[in-house]
């Protein structure tokens, strides 16, 4: 068993750690949401938040465990190892690893298999524990997506953490002095048995407005108004009397009377000593005012974005939860600004802060005095409509939605930004505040999947694809680690003497209990996913390597086509090296390729992307631009990008029999094509009359039906006399 190394900054950690005042028997009642929702979340018998002490480990949440598993060795605890590394630690099998296989969590009833946490940080970023959740069977399928959800929930549980961090610090400021403690904050007088006043210090002399010139008052009674007198001097004597080990407190109603005869409410603790042999009484002063005037600073501090001075994502949480108790409806309006990045990137985040802040002073503006607006995150922004409805949160969000996309003038500049809404209802759609800010994220992320300037109400689909596309992530993996995904190949056709050119290789997903899917099922959802890239590389590989072995065979001009995701070139700033790499692999040459992009790929990527495109066309490897004319750059994306063909959407090509429209595309396409020194293949050709019209309109290739349909390799080499062994394919 290796044990977790100890930090350098250790005894720093541990101070901040003892600010929050937790131990083994002081849970936070404010963390059992966040655990019971990572362990629905990620289906998960086990989830905890640990506490990380000097050597010991305790719960201050959990679900899952037995009453007695309360608190464990730092030594054999996994999440002592996550504070030292500041990011999600995932175990997929801890028998696996190195570091816990012969842990007594793992080999012992306990029973520990699989692990992911994350680290806790305070405010100053010192790591006081981890958000885990555990099982005890492996898991190969948590993806880097569900860490990022794990971390989301730890910010929760960070949040909720602060809060008790400030509470601690508000209490520590209305405890009583003790006379051992000098340094402590607040007034101090000292007077003897006569109450004649013996010293005071500074503080005391501000309080009651004296200059530090002027000594001190004379008597301890004349510090409180006439009324209240012998209510002192009752205490004075039972502390004298010795009724009273080290200190009394006088009433609430207590009042302090200052030089000018102004009265403030105090607060006395008092304790008696020795000095000389004679009695003297120690009396700690507070300003209950200024008291509450620091306590409210330290919510206001805890709550408030510094930026727009909105509240932050702490106030917010906790402003929900209160108002769910309090009303019987409320409204969620989740606000995001598209493409917010590119104007930091752009303009710098001088200009980008400005904006924010305009944003903030239109929301403010638009909403009713008792909402809340509040910024939870660089560019997002929430309203909670108290006593709201549907109606009133959809009248809201158009009115945000206008509000944001006018102008916007900054340092001279004009601006104009738009923005997405995400929209939940409370009881309707949640009764928990997490649940129900978790649903207006939801709705907001399917606002911005549709378009800039979108609004979107939370249905209960909206869960439900989030929770079947979690369930596709973790499939996803092991499809991808248990090689479930196989190649198709649908030909490519030289219209002019129907002759093979070549063929797209299409990727399928051979499903163990589903059998055989079409892209539609999982593409969308393995394009979104942390697989995407490696998946993408496969199908490139395993394509080339198809096509040399055809291309040995006899069939010397034989194309294959390959679909690139947007994963592979954002990922990769070496694009070009690594087709080459491939090519060289297999012997293949680059003009035996032809790579597929869409122009959404390609059209907002920097100059390093073009200029592999480019390196790629220079030494023969073909650029295709895929669904060309479905889009709304496609011009632009011709003069940038170094494309040697292009493809018309199958969409044009089944209609421009039937519709003029249509027809016009196609032959405005093939114009557009001739001009650049473009070739040109038409997809989805299904009938010998569009292949005889796409022909005499002089377009060179086509693909679809009426050629072939997609099919697994040894389909394909029969179908088309390629006689040679095809790349081993178990389910053909």
């Amino acid at each position: 068993m290796k044990c977790p190394p100890v930090m350098t900054t250790e005894a720093e950690r541990l101070k901040a750690l003892s600010a929050y005042e937790l131990g083994t028997e002081q849970p936070l009642p404010s963390l059992d949401p966040v655990v019971r929702i990572a362990a629905r979340m990620f289906n998960m018998p086990v989830a905890a938040v640990n506490m990380i002490g000097s050597d010991q480990v305790f719960f201050a949440a959990s679900v899952g465990l037995e009453n007695g598993d309360v608190n464990m060795s730092r030594d054999a605890s996994f999440c002592a190892h996550v504070i030292t590394q500041g990011s999600v630690m995932v175990v997929p099998d801890a028998t696996l690893d190195d570091r816990f296989h012969d842990n007594p969590l793992v080999t012992g009833q306990a029973n520990v298999r699989f692990y992911a946490g994350v680290p806790l940080l305070s405010p100053d970023g010192h790591a006081l524990g981890a958000l885990c959740v555990i099982d005890n069977k492996p898991h190969h399928d948590f993806s880097s997506d569900d860490g990022e959800r794990l971390g989301e929930l730890a910010k929760m549980a960070a949040d909720r953490l602060e809060l008790r961090r400030v509470e601690m610090a508000m209490q520590q400021t209305a405890e009583p002095f003790r006379e051992t403690d000098r340094n402590q904050s607040g007034a101090l007088v000292q007077f003897d048995e006569r109450h004649a006043v013996i010293a005071w210090d500074d503080a005391a002399a501000a309080l009651y407005g004296y200059g530090p010139e002027e000594g001190f008052a004379r008597s301890f009674d004349a510090l409180v108004p006439e009324r209240e007198r012998d209510g002192v001097r009752d205490l004075v004597a039972r502390a004298a009397a010795g009724l009273a080990d080290d200190r009394l407190s006088m009433a609430a109603n207590l009042h302090g009377l200052r030089k000018d005869g102004a009265e403030f409410e105090l607060q006395l603790y008092l304790s008696r000593g020795r000095r000389n042999g004679s009695t003297i009484f120690n009396a700690f002063l507070t300003d209950q005012a200024a008291l509450r005037r620091e306590q409210d600073e330290l919510h206001r501090l805890a709550s408030t974005d510094s930026l727009t001075g909105l509240v932050n994502r702490t106030g917010f949480y906790r402003r929900v939860e209160q108002t769910l108790k309090n009303t019987s409806s409320l409204a969620l309006l989740m606000i995001d600004l598209d493409a917010f990045k590119d104007i930091n990137a752009t303009l710098g985040h001088a200009i980008g802060d400005g904006i924010l802040c305009e944003v903030a002073r239109r929301l403010e503006r638009i909403t009713r005095q008792h909402d809340r607006v509040a910024r939870i995150g660089g560019d997002e922004f929430t309203i909670l409509l108290e006593d709201a409805g549907a109606a009133q949160a959809n009248e809201t969000a158009s009115a945000v939605m206008s509000s944001i996309s006018e102008p916007i003038i900054i340092a001279g500049q004009e601006m104009r930004v738009t923005a997405c809404c995400g929209i939940a209802i409370a009881p309707l759609h949640a009764l928990e505040a997490v649940q129900l800010i978790g649903n207006a994220g939801l709705a907001l992320s399917r606002a911005k999947s549709l378009g800039r300037g979108k609004s979107v109400s939370f249905v209960s689909a909206l869960r439900e694809t989030a929770v079947a596309n979690q369930l596709y992530s973790m499939e996803l993996h092991r499809a991808v680690n248990d090689g479930e995904f196989v190649l198709f190949y649908q030909p490519q056709i030289r219209l002019a003497d129907g002759t093979l050119a070549g063929a797209e290789a299409l990727i399928r997903w051979l499903h163990p209990q589903h059998g055989l899917l079409s892209p539609a099922a999982f593409l969308p959802a393995l394009e979104s996913g942390p697989l995407a890239a490696a998946v993408g590389w496969w199908v490139l590989d395993e394509a080339c390597a198809q096509a040399a072995l055809w291309r040995r065979s006899g069939a010397n001009d034989f194309r294959i086509g390959v679909n690139l995701f947007a994963a592979q070139i954002v990922t990769n700033g070496d694009l070009d090296s690594q087709v080459f790499s491939v090519l060289e692999r297999h012997g293949l040459p680059p003009q035996a390729l032809e790579l597929e992009v869409t122009e959404n790929i390609v059209l907002d990527r920097d100059d390093a992307v073009l200029d592999s495109l480019e390196k790629l066309r220079k030494r023969g490897v073909g650029i295709a631009l895929d669904d060309f004319g479905t889009g709304y750059a496609s011009p632009s994306v011709l003069k940038r990008c170094p494309v040697t063909r292009i493809k018309i959407d199958r969409s044009f090509v089944q209609g421009m029999l039937e519709s003029e429209r249509d027809a016009s595309v196609v032959r405005a396409t093939l114009h557009v094509a001739r001009s650049f020194g473009m070739e040109t293949i038409a997809e989805g050709v299904e009938s010998e009359q569009q292949h005889e019209v796409l022909k005499s309109l002089g377009c060179e290739e086509g693909q679809g039906f009426l050629f072939g349909r997609p099919a697994p390799a040894p389909r394909f080499a029969d179908a088309f006399g390629i006689e040679l062994p095809t790349r081993h394919f178990a389910h053909s």
